[in-house]
């Protein structure tokens, strides 16, 4: 095995590194049809889909609005040979009923606050959040993924 399929994660593999992150790189395209690119935190949904939530009236939103072609990338890694990540191109799903851009927003406050109970006050933010925002749920297409530590796992190939 060589190339690309030597370092391309398994689905279990996929599933793990999603799950084991909390941000997300999402481009959605401009009216131009220009990239725009930003951070974002992120959740998995029950599906294993990336779900996030941001303002309305966010130029992401208003490019989805129009165009709900989406591209997220997780990675990690510094030295060549630690670079694993995972690309996702799909078709981004809004949510814009109060109730679940409520519970995806509940879930990823959970996860930027390490997993620590928000607390009524923390509740009482994500509910007064909520009308401002619109969930996302990116429906993947296409997924590619790397690891480059498995290169050093083939014959003949070794750290530079």
């Amino acid at each position: 095995m060589a190339g690309r399929q030597a370092v391309r994660l398994d689905d279990a593999e996929i599933a793990e590194f999603l799950a084991s992150h909390i941000k997300v790189q999402v481009g959605t395209l401009d009216a131009s049809g220009g990239p725009h690119l930003t951070t974002l935190y992120y959740v998995l949904d029950d599906d294993g889909r990336i779900a996030f939530w941001t303002y309305g009236a966010s130029q992401k939103i208003v490019n989805l609005r129009r165009d709900p072609r989406i591209a997220c990338l997780i990675e990690e890694g510094d030295e060549y040979f630690d670079l694993r990540g995972v690309s996702i191109r799909g078709r981004a799903h809004l949510v814009e009923d109060y109730e679940g851009i409520k519970a995806i927003g509940r879930r990823v406050a959970t996860v930027m606050a390490g997993g620590v109970d928000l607390g009524a006050d923390g509740e009482a933010i994500i509910e007064h959040q909520a009308t401002k925002r619109v969930g996302v749920i990116v429906e993947p297409l296409k997924v590619a993924s790397w690891d480059h530590r498995k290169l050093t796992a083939l014959p003949g190939q070794a750290k530079a």
